[in-house]
């Protein structure tokens, strides 16, 4: 593996062994067809082995690498550990189930050869392939006006697409000062960002529901509200001694 890969992705991954040969496969593929330089870190956590499978397609591959334990601890901490590890020109994460195909990066670097700090999927105006249960649109719609009234981040419109990309030094800053482990870690990531002055450009994508959500509807949610209050909170008194 070279020492400085023109990019880094990170697939955050919970007990995904059933696809993420099939992921890993297809941003292999992908890169080598660019002729991009890569590293791909897997951070697993759960037991179901898929460190392990991706550790055996490292045997291959020495630009794969699998972090990660047992335990199921969050996946902004995922993501944050494997940015500390991430050596990549561009460091960024899509989902391991492969909600957003990796042909999609095609729309990004132009953006980020320019020097964007962040470059964001977007769901709003994208094309939608498998659209999500009704349920959930409406949950995100309901999120979304408790996201604005709360945080701010007025012109982003889907902070929750898992498909985000960052100049290395925007990356290393980021996640070094973001703390929530839990899906609200983007929320965060992006206030910082706005609070930094980094630019933020977002980029509608192909997406598709996996029909595999893995957030607990009642006790996820209560934690997410939670974590939003917390990240309200917290920039407000940032902004105060800035």
């Amino acid at each position: 593996m070279t020492s400085d890969p023109d990019i880094s992705l990170i697939l955050p991954a919970y007990n995904e062994a059933r696809v993420i040969a099939q992921t890993v496969g297809d941003a292999v593929r992908y890169f080598r067809a660019r002729g991009l330089r890569y590293e791909i870190i897997v951070a697993a956590d759960g037991a179901d082995g898929t460190r392990e499978v991706v550790r055996i397609m490292a045997r291959d591959n020495p630009a794969l690498r699998a972090i990660g334990e047992d335990a199921r601890r969050g996946k902004g901490r995922g993501i944050r550990e494997a940015v500390a590890l991430a050596t990549g020109a561009i460091i960024g994460y899509a989902d391991a189930d492969n909600k957003v195909p990796i042909e999609e990066f095609d729309k990004f670097r132009p953006r980020l050869d320019q020097g964007v700090e962040v470059v964001m999927g977007s769901r709003h105006g994208a094309l939608i392939e498998r659209p999500q249960p009704l349920y959930r649109r409406v949950g995100s719609q309901g999120f979304y006006f408790f996201m604005r009234t709360a945080v701010g981040l007025p012109g982003i419109r889907d902070t929750q697409c898992g498909f985000k990309f960052f100049q290395r030094a925007a990356a290393a800053e980021l996640f070094r000062r973001q703390q929530i482990d839990g899906y609200m870690f983007d929320v965060e990531v992006l206030a910082l960002a706005r609070r930094l002055g980094y630019r933020v450009e977002q980029i509608a994508v192909r997406w598709r529901d996996d029909a595999d959500s893995r957030l607990d509807l009642v006790a996820g949610n209560l934690r997410n509200v939670r974590d939003i209050l917390r990240i309200s909170l917290q920039h407000r008194l940032r902004g105060r001694l800035s």
